[in-house]
Formats: C-alpha cells, structure tokens, sequence
C-alpha cells in the first residue's frame, strides 16, 4: 500500500506541475521597445540591473542624508556610548529624517518626470531631465559657491576651456554638495560634541582633585551627560535644527 499512494503521488505531482512547466519568464516586459536585436537587449538588461544596483546609493548622494547620520554619529561619541544608540537606529532615524526633508523634492520628481515616464507621455531623455531636475535645484540651494568653484576649476584644468562644464552639471555638482554636506555635518558634529567635552572636563579635574586615581572620569560623566541631554530635550532641539538648517 505504501508503494501505491507513492505512485499515486508521484501522478498527481506530474499532472500539477505540468502546466508551471508550460509558464515561461517574458523577458521582454522587463525592457523597453527599442533595439530588437539580442546584444541590444542585452545591453539595455545590464544598463537596467547597474541603475538599480546604485540607485541606493545615487539617493544618498543627492539627499540630506548624509549630515543628518554624520550629526547623529558626533551624538553618540559625545555621550560615550559605544553602541547605544545602535547603528541601526541611526540610519532608521536619518533615513526617515530624510524623507521628510526630501518630501516635496521627491512629490515633485515623481509628479513631473517619473509618472510621465510611466504613462509613456514623455520620452526617455525628457523624464529623465524632469525627474533630476528638483534635486538639482535642492543641491543648487545647499551647497557651498567655494566648492562648487573648486571642482569647476578642476574641469576646467581636465577638459581645458572649449569643455567647460556648467555648475549644474551632475559631475560638478554632486560631489561639490557631497563636500559641503560633510563640512557642514562636521560642524554641527563639532557643536554637540563641545557641551559633552566641557562635562568631561570637569569631571576628570574633580575626580582628579579628589585622589581618587583609580576611578575612570567616564563612570561618573556619562551619567551627568545622559541626564544633561535629557533634560534640555536634546532630541527635539538637534533633530529641530538639523531640518531648519536646510534651504
């Protein structure tokens, strides 16, 4: 009996699977018409699969995300906390600050260049220049004129005087507003980080003034500067300052 529901089994497992068999994988949806020949295909796969590979990446790039984890970072150091709070709150929270800063950016990317592109009332090179076109305005408002002149002057030293890029140009400009984005979150890193530096100060002189040699400053500091943070609001008022220090 045990061999005959196996063989049963093994029919029914046949007759179910035959129709998945039958299904195959439409590559085609995956690309848009265009060139009909197979290397062309190919090519526009590959070309798909790098964008969504750095696509991640690409968003940090030219969003707001960077200062806010870098100001959190200098947070943590200056309390003394090792692992509290985790890095995956950190990037959780700065993720989300992020959106929220971006919001109309991204509403007017989406409602000016990718849903036209969706909906096939644009063409590739017009969505394209619709979609980038609020983050371009967003670095133009953020980044450094010293920056944005520095690495003009180095296009220009490459590509010499008949190849001059504008300021505009994503090559330009993105790292020009990567640069100021790290200054700028180094700065605000220095601030929260002076309070925490002037506790350990004085803790370290009145341990020190005390002889007690043997007790580690930071056993009795990172308690006083919990509590010193707390009790200003310090999530309020940094997270506060980091969206209001955005044009």
């Amino acid at each position: 009996m045990t061999m005959f529901h196996s063989a049963v089994s093994f029919v029914l497992f046949l007759l179910l699977s035959a129709p998945a068999e039958a299904q195959s994988i439409n590559l085609d949806s995956l690309l848009p018409a265009g060139d009909p020949t197979a290397s062309g295909r190919i090519v526009q796969l590959v070309v798909v699969l790098t964008v969504l590979s750095v696509a991640p990446g690409l968003l940090m790039m030219v969003t707001c995300f960077s200062r806010f984890l870098i100001a959190f970072s200098f947070l943590r150091a200056g309390l003394g906390l090792q692992t509290t709070p985790s890095n995956l709150i950190l990037v959780s929270l700065s993720m989300f600050m992020t959106l929220f800063v971006m919001g109309p950016t991204f509403e007017q990317s989406w409602q000016a260049g990718v849903k036209p592109l969706i909906e096939n009332r644009i063409s590739q090179e017009e969505g394209f220049t619709q979609t980038t076109t609020p983050f371009r305005t967003f670095m133009m408002a953020n980044v450094r004129e010293k920056d944005l002149a520095m690495f003009e002057a180095i296009a220009l030293e490459k590509l010499g005087a008949d190849k001059k890029l504008s300021n505009e140009d994503f090559r330009i400009l993105i790292p020009a507003f990567m640069i100021s984005e790290l200054r700028r979150g180094f700065e605000i890193g220095f601030l929260i980080a002076l309070p925490f530096l002037v506790i350990d100060l004085v803790v370290a002189t009145i341990v020190m003034s005390m002889g007690m040699m043997m007790l580690p400053p930071t056993v009795i500091s990172l308690p006083l500067k919990v509590l010193f943070f707390v009790l200003i609001d310090g999530w309020n008022m940094l997270v506060g300052t980091l969206v209001r220090s955005f044009a």
